[in-house]
């Protein structure tokens, strides 16, 4: 058979950066934003050798009226950019904040007496159009501004476990996320653009939000990595499936690709106290880095986060407080000396893992709403059986069982043994 696969994209280095996380105030320094500290602050990311960071921010700071979107609060996102490239840094904004670190940050003019659904009421959506074209046009002409994320994981709004979900179902997630990547590419036409969502679009039975559609929409594919879903649970902080979790999830995000070379970044990724333990925190990273950087067409990876949350703010739960690369005042901690030598380690080097040739076939009940998504996640058959055969040394990619006989598609992927979760558990 002729080889007629796509081509693969240009080979270049992977990028390395950090969530920015404020030093002083966390997320609330929007309040009463100080340009000074945020240069501190980005003085001791670049230090670690890092070339982004991701910026959040506070959706009911920057429009807390349905009609009113700050140009103060605007000015000062763009300064804050301005300083980042001033470091060599470039830069990734989020837009609808939303969800962070357990605290929901949505404007007064969605909720109690105005409350409306944020993803289908047409004054909502119309003004999440406004405010995405705003931020995104505002950076459009700074050369560091990498592009829009539509918001953090602001599928959490849409379904269980929250208190109060926004109601939507999966072709009214859909519409949302075209209408809102349109609004970021009519600011800045062109960027970087993307929208992010925590596992359960990956792993809930029922989630409105579906790898379908994270894996075909955007300029990216966009995952966040977190071991505290019950992978650590289950596996101990050392286990291979706890230090395989990135690369899992960037694995099976290459089944719903229609894009053999689909890039996937990487957004979220840390190591939680105590599942992580402290001192085992700069393996953990490495680990994380390099198995995720066994996978093919990974962008980026973008640690969570910059700095430490003080103690002195409330009510967090227990781990955020420990996930900084720095403490609050710049020392720099040992997994933020792990992320700074795996930087260095690939600083201008090629990233071309070999193929994958062995694939998994994952059965979700059909490909576009995924009904049975569950047994992707932790404890699921799929999971456990990809586990298990990545500890036996193989390095399994992830084929839809829906695709598993279809020769072509395996042949762009370059895929040449498919095996069946039968297949790993009936021979362990």
């Amino acid at each position: 058979m002729p080889d007629d696969r796509p081509p693969p994209p240009p080979v270049r280095a992977p990028r390395f950066g950090v969530n920015y996380t404020p030093a002083r105030g966390w997320f609330h320094h929007w309040l009463d934003f100080d340009l000074d500290d945020v240069r501190a602050d980005l003085d001791s990311v670049a230090a670690l050798g890092l070339d982004h960071v991701r910026v959040f921010p506070l959706w009911p700071v920057f429009q807390p009226n349905r009609t009113l979107i700050r140009p103060r609060a605007v000015d000062q996102l763009v300064a804050l950019a301005d300083a980042a490239a001033e470091r060599g840094l470039d830069v990734a904004v989020d837009g609808l904040q939303g969800h962070l670190s357990s605290f929901d940050f949505l404007p007064a003019w969605t909720g109690t007496w105005h409350r409306r659904n944020i993803f289908h009421d047409p004054d909502v959506v119309a003004a999440q159009e406004e405010y995405l074209t705003t931020l995104a046009a505002a950076l459009a002409d700074r050369p560091n501004f990498l592009g829009m994320t539509i918001g953090n994981e602001i599928n959490q709004f849409a379904d269980a476990p929250h208190p109060d979900p926004d109601r939507v179902d999966p072709a009214g997630a859909a519409r949302w996320l075209e209408r809102m990547l349109a609004a970021c590419d009519k600011g800045a036409p062109g960027g970087f653009h993307v929208h992010a969502e925590y596992d359960a679009a990956w792993y809930q039975d029922g989630h409105p939000f579906t790898p379908a559609q994270a894996a075909r929409l955007g300029a990216a594919t966009v995952v966040h990595s977190w071991v505290f879903n019950g992978t650590a649970q289950r596996h101990g902080a050392a286990g291979t499936a706890t230090e395989h979790h990135a690369a899992y999830l960037i694995e099976l995000s290459k089944a719903w690709a229609s894009d053999p070379h689909r890039p996937v970044w990487l957004q979220e990724v840390g190591a939680p106290a105590p599942l992580v333990p402290p001192d085992r925190a700069a393996r953990f990273t490495e680990a994380t880095v390099t198995n995720a950087l066994d996978c093919a067409d990974v962008w980026g990876v973008t640690w969570w986060c910059s700095h430490d949350v003080s103690r002195e703010l409330a009510d967090f739960p227990e781990l955020e407080y420990g996930l900084g690369l720095l403490t609050n005042d710049g020392r720099i901690k040992p997994a933020g000396a792990a992320l700074a030598r795996m930087a260095a380690l690939w600083r201008g080097r090629e990233h071309r893992p070999a193929p994958r040739r062995t694939a998994l076939a994952v059965d979700v009940g059909g490909a576009e709403a995924a009904p049975d998504r569950s047994v992707c996640g932790p404890g699921g058959a799929f999971f456990e059986a990809w586990a298990a055969l990545t500890a036996r040394g193989v390095r399994p990619a992830v084929v839809l069982a829906d695709l598993a006989h279809d020769p072509g598609h395996l042949w762009a992927r370059g895929i040449t043994e498919v095996l069946r979760v039968d297949d790993v558990t009936g021979a362990a």
